[in-house]
């Protein structure tokens, strides 16, 4: 819970919002309307920065089931490789450099952000593989 409590930090730190205020388990939803970015657009963005999230309906979420206003995101992954909060800290601001990239460019994230982001956390799961 460590883990995801510090993800949560950083992007509540970054300008998105946890729909319950924080978290107490290892999964969180993120609320993407304080950036004025769809999930849909996020999760797609985000996968191709080579993180995966998924798009989820927030509480009086206007949008249709097939974008909605949020992605939810956990941290039994990372942790299983061994991240601690350090690294969970940096996946909020790469996670938040796409999302204000998608913002930005209204829709899709900048060709070059994505790459960096692509190429960090390419970095990050290297140092962690999943089979020691």
């Amino acid at each position: 819970m460590a883990n995801a409590r510090a993800l949560a930090a950083v992007l509540v730190e970054r300008g998105l919002a946890i729909v319950s205020g924080g978290t107490d388990s290892h999964v969180m939803l993120v609320d993407m309307r304080p950036k004025g970015v769809t999930g849909k657009a996020a999760e797609i963005a985000l996968e191709h920065a080579n993180i995966t999230c998924n798009k989820n309906g927030v509480p009086f979420d206007d949008k249709p089931f097939t974008i909605t206003s949020g992605i939810r995101l956990g941290s039994p992954a990372g942790t299983t490789r061994g991240f601690q909060e350090a690294e969970f800290e940096k996946i909020g601001h790469l996670i938040a450099d796409v999302v204000d990239s998608v913002a930005a460019q209204g829709g899709e994230a900048e060709a070059g952000v994505t790459e960096r982001v692509r190429r960090e956390v390419a970095d990050l799961t290297g140092r962690f593989p999943i089979y020691g």
